[in-house]
């Protein structure tokens, strides 16, 4: 009997539904740290020069005044993506002085949280509330553990997709209802099966001896800088970076829209002692938004989210009940230091095949047992995924890894030949490109990391600096005119000044009415 799949696959092959999958579209967003030449995170302020961190549409910051974070619009095709991203780089490159770009996704060295400046958004009520939110994780996580980077990959089906799919389906629900349970079953397919992306783009490893703070790590020593998991893939998804206590211990169902809402929702009514202790307003000044599980639906880190455009004010749970779900947001990606704008075609490309295996496959609801097995096969492969015989849990039982990933890229192969029939537009070959990985682990950026760390004899702090420096010659190399975007780009820098002095001019309502407002 045909699984679900391949039904599924046989339905979209039809003339009449042939290329629906093709057209979606896809954004990105690159988080990289600015440092100073000699490789320290850098303290200066975000620079004027390429416009407010908090208007620019396409460079703000995340955590930190030095973390900075790329963001393109959304694009008909990868190579699009690939440039404007590029563009985006060149523009900042030429704009930030003599300051570096860190090619890495775990940290350069850092003495202490107090070297970590938390982003400023100027003084308007909006500019405040992202401040004092970023002032509550530090006080919640440690600023140092905020200064990781990494690379979030957006895609959205195209919209004449959803509307066969569902007569295919043989649904009579309404179409947003069905578009969101779609984009819920590929979520809770991402989780599932997120482990295969940090083997496959892990690229953090190693970290700089600086980041643990004299914690017990587990993590053995490569020089006397740095530490290395001897099979480690993602340690920046390990439960030394994102997977902390706090996080590891709240669940949000993605078994449905509603359920995804109201776990949301109920995470951040609900309150945490541990965080009452912190304090909210001190002496007049806030150090968190509230003493809750979490401040603001932002705060809780998933590999996958449902996502929909928010409107001014807006919150996502809040845009989510209002429209459904619009797009998938993927948090997984490492930054790639192979690669000068942390990532490539022929991986977005991997990424696209993946999003739509994970939307065609069956996808039953998630027990709490599964979600035991899920959070365990993640910790596994981000600590130990090159291990020689790893073996993952699958239902009530083990697989090795090698096995369970190439069943996954074999059933991709199926998926990319939709959206690459002729085989001309590399989403079959990337398949095949990246599951040699799994069948042979020297050939995964982790791998390549350590191997070269080792072939150059340096530490990872050293390593990551000359990388810079080199990423930010081969920029500042490309000539003016081979900026697409130059003018887009110069143009939202000015505007971006301008529609920041406006927000600030025009607020009425004093913050603390402001904020008790937005969090009601």
């Amino acid at each position: 009997m045909a699984s679900l799949l391949e039904t599924r696959l046989l339905k979209l092959s039809a003339p009449e539904a042939a290329g629906l999958v093709r057209g979606g579209q896809r954004g990105v967003e690159r988080e990289c740290l600015r440092i100073t030449p000699e490789g320290r995170l850098a303290g200066t302020p975000h620079p004027q020069a390429i416009g407010s961190a908090l208007t620019n549409a396409f460079i703000t910051t995340d955590f930190s005044e030095a973390l900075l974070e790329f963001v393109t619009p959304p694009q008909d095709y990868n190579w699009q993506t690939i440039q404007f991203l590029c563009d985006i780089h060149q523009f900042t490159m030429e704009r930030i002085g003599d300051e570096l770009l860190w090619p890495l996704s775990m940290p350069c060295r850092i003495r202490s949280d107090a070297e970590v400046p938390i982003a400023y958004y100027g003084t308007s009520n909006i500019g405040r509330m992202k401040t004092i939110y970023r002032r509550g994780l530090a006080h919640r996580y440690g600023s140092i553990m905020q200064a990781i980077s990494g690379v979030h990959y957006n895609y959205s089906l195209p919209d004449a997709f959803w509307p066969l799919y569902r007569e295919l389906e043989g649904e009579r629900s309404e179409l947003q209802d069905f578009r969101s349970a779609a984009y819920l079953a590929a979520v809770r397919n991402v989780r599932r099966m997120d482990w295969l992306l940090l083997y496959l783009f892990g690229a953090s490893p190693a970290l700089c001896k600086s980041f643990v703070q004299g914690r017990e790590s587990g993590l053995a020593e490569l020089d006397t800088a740095t530490l290395y998991g001897p099979w480690a893939t993602s340690l920046r998804m390990s439960d030394l970076g994102y997977r902390n206590d706090v996080q590891a211990k709240l669940v949000v169902s993605a078994n449905s829209l509603d359920e995804y809402i109201r776990d949301l929702n109920q995470a951040t009514k609900l309150p945490r002692a541990e965080f009452a202790r912190i304090g909210v307003k001190v002496d007049g000044e806030y150090r968190q938004l509230n003493a809750n599980q979490l401040q603001i639906e932002n705060e809780f880190y998933s590999t996958i989210r449902p996502k929909r455009v928010i409107q001014r004010g807006e919150r996502p749970t809040a845009a989510l009940r209002r429209g459904g779900v619009q797009y998938i947001e993927l948090r997984a990606l490492d930054i790639s230091p192979a690669d000068p704008v942390g990532l490539n075609q022929r991986q977005l490309r991997f990424l696209e095949v993946f999003l739509i295996y994970c939307l065609l496959l069956e996808s039953p609801p998630i027990s709490a047992a599964e979600q035991e097995r899920i959070d365990q096969n993640h910790g596994l492969v981000a600590r130990r995924g090159r291990e020689p015989g790893l073996r993952l849990r699958r239902g009530e039982g083990e697989i090795p890894l090698q096995a369970w990933g190439s069943a996954i890229c074999k059933e991709m192969v199926a998926v990319a030949r939709l959206l690459d029939p002729d085989g001309r537009q590399g989403h079959v070959e990337a398949i095949r490109h990246h599951a040699r990985g799994i069948e042979d682990p020297a050939q995964t950026p982790s791998a390549a990391l350590i191997a070269e760390l080792r072939d150059r004899q340096q530490s990872l702090a050293a390593y990551g600096l000359d990388l810079a420096r080199r990423t930010r010659e081969y920029f500042l190399s490309l000539g003016p005119e081979l900026n697409q975007h130059r003018e887009l780009l110069a143009t939202e820098a000015r505007e971006s000044l301008l529609r920041q002095a406006q927000m600030e001019a025009g607020d009425v309502l004093d913050f603390d009415e402001y904020l008790a407002r937005y969090l009601a």
